[in-house]
This record gives structure tokens, C-alpha cells and sequence, in this order.
């Protein structure tokens, strides 16, 4: 009789609010991902065609119905091509989950010397273009550059991003400690929003950033600024300590820069 009990106790409290918790996160998680992205519109659609059909019934406008009804299914096949991106990228952003990630990691980035060479970069006047692979690998990408396989330096980046030198146009793809290729072509952004001003360095910076989770750091050749594509977001005219900070946080970096000062203590 214990044991029914309990089922009972299941079934009448615990069940419920398991139910309540566990729709609760999916509907935050689907949130993160939707404001991350511009299938915002995608969800304004819905809910305008949803209050258009309440509407519909309410008033029992009868044409109006029918004609929503007969076409139910084509607009669902509607929404799915018109929203493709959007929701391409909303699986994307699932399979990038935490969950899904392994516990290795690689060399740590050489965060200061990629600092480093964008100031100078952008003291000179000159334009750059870096994406830091996270989580999604970019072998289209990669495939449209020269593979380096190179340690990471400051010197090397601004030898890249020289003036005159065969690959300064393209960008530089960087993993960890290694640039892995540069003079790679990105994708342009599709968004129909964006500045007039900003150059393709900009549209391929929040083109990538858009179809990806990797990070983008541009330097404007015409004025120097500074900024940073992610989680299909542009960042204009940051300052290089907004930069360090939102890299560290998004590489995750706060670590691996305690074990380094740790490893040169050693070595004093």
C-alpha cells in the first residue's frame, strides 16, 4: 500500500511540476536562441497570423477561415523557405549546446599578440579581418584560403594585413594558438538592415557570424574602428579593452590565462 501511495503522490505533485520545469527551460533555451538570431521575425509572423485567425473565428468571418484553413499547409511550406536561414541557424545553435561539446582543448589563444597586432593594425590604418573558430568547424571556409598551419604572433598578422602582400584582402582563420589559413572569402550578410557604410569586410564579418558561432574581428581600413561579429550581431567601434573582455568571455580564456600565469611563474 506504501508504494501505491507514493505513486499516487507521483502522479498528483511531482509530476506536474517536473512537467512545469521542464517546459519552463525548453521555452528559455528556444528564447536564448531565438534573440540571438533574426528569427524574431519568424515568431512575429506566427503570432500575427495566429491573432488574424482568432480574429477569423471570433467574428465568424467565414471566407476568411476557409481560405486560412485550405491554406494551413502551404503556409507552413511558406514560412519553412522564406525562414530557412533563420532556421538553419536555430539548429545550429541546438547542436552547439553545451551538452554536445567535448572537455579537450587546445593550445590557448595568444590573445595579447592578436591584440597587439590590431592596434597597430588600426593606428596604421589598415584593414583586417581574423575569425576565431569555436565550436563549428569552417572547412568551406578554409577551403577558400591558403593553409599556414602557423604559430600565432603578432609580426605574422600584420605581415598578413600588409599592404600590397597576396593575402591581406581575405581573412585570417585562427584556432587556439595556430592561424590555420588565411585570405579566406566569407559569406556576405543577407540582412537588409544593415549600415550603408560598412564595407564587405563588415557584410562578411556578420555574414559568417550569422551562419555560425565563430567570432569575427574586423579593423576598418577607412577609419580604424574597431569591432567584433557574433551571434549574428555586429559590435561597431569598440574600444581594444571591450574587445580583450568580450573575447575572454566568449573563448572562455579566464582559465587558460590563470594556468599561464602559473606556468611563467614557475619559469622565473
Amino acid at each position: 500500500m506504501d508504494w501505491l501511495s507514493r505513486i499516487s503522490v507521483y502522479s498528483d505533485y511531482i509530476r506536474p511540476i517536473l512537467d512545469i520545469l521542464i517546459l519552463s527551460f525548453i521555452i528559455y533555451y528556444v528564447y536564448k536562441i531565438l534573440v540571438q538570431t533574426r528569427a524574431i521575425q519568424l515568431i512575429k509572423g506566427a503570432f500575427f497570423i495566429a491573432l488574424l485567425y482568432a480574429v477569423a473565428i471570433f467574428l465568424q468571418l467565414t471566407t476568411l477561415l476557409w481560405i486560412m484553413n485550405s491554406l494551413a499547409t502551404v503556409l507552413v511550406i511558406i514560412i519553412a523557405i522564406v525562414f530557412q536561414p533563420e532556421l538553419r541557424s536555430i539548429f545550429t545553435r541546438i547542436g552547439q549546446s553545451e551538452w554536445f561539446r567535448g572537455s579537450s582543448r587546445g593550445r590557448p589563444y595568444q590573445l595579447d599578440s592578436i591584440l597587439n597586432a590590431v592596434e597597430i593594425l588600426s593606428g596604421r590604418r589598415r584593414g583586417g579581418l581574423i575569425v576565431f573558430i569555436r565550436r563549428v568547424g569552417l572547412k568551406n571556409v578554409l577551403e577558400t584560403g591558403t593553409r599556414l598551419n602557423a604559430d600565432l604572433s603578432t609580426s605574422l598578422i600584420l605581415t598578413i594585413f600588409g599592404h600590397d602582400t597576396a593575402l591581406h584582402d581575405g581573412a585570417v582563420v585562427v584556432q587556439s594558438g595556430t592561424i590555420i589559413a588565411a585570405g579566406c572569402f566569407l559569406p556576405l550578410s543577407e540582412q537588409a538592415d544593415i549600415r550603408r557604410s560598412f564595407g564587405t569586410r563588415h557584410r562578411a564579418a556578420l555574414g559568417l557570424a550569422e551562419n555560425t558561432d565563430a567570432i569575427v574581428l574586423v579593423v576598418s581600413e577607412e577609419t580604424g574602428a574597431i569591432s567584433l561579429a557574433y551571434d549574428a550581431n555586429l559590435y561597431y567601434d569598440l574600444t581594444l579593452s571591450e574587445v580583450a573582455t568580450t573575447m575572454r568571455r566568449l573563448l572562455d580564456l579566464r582559465e587558460e590565462a590563470k594556468i599561464v600565469d602559473e606556468e611563467n611563474r614557475i619559469d622565473r
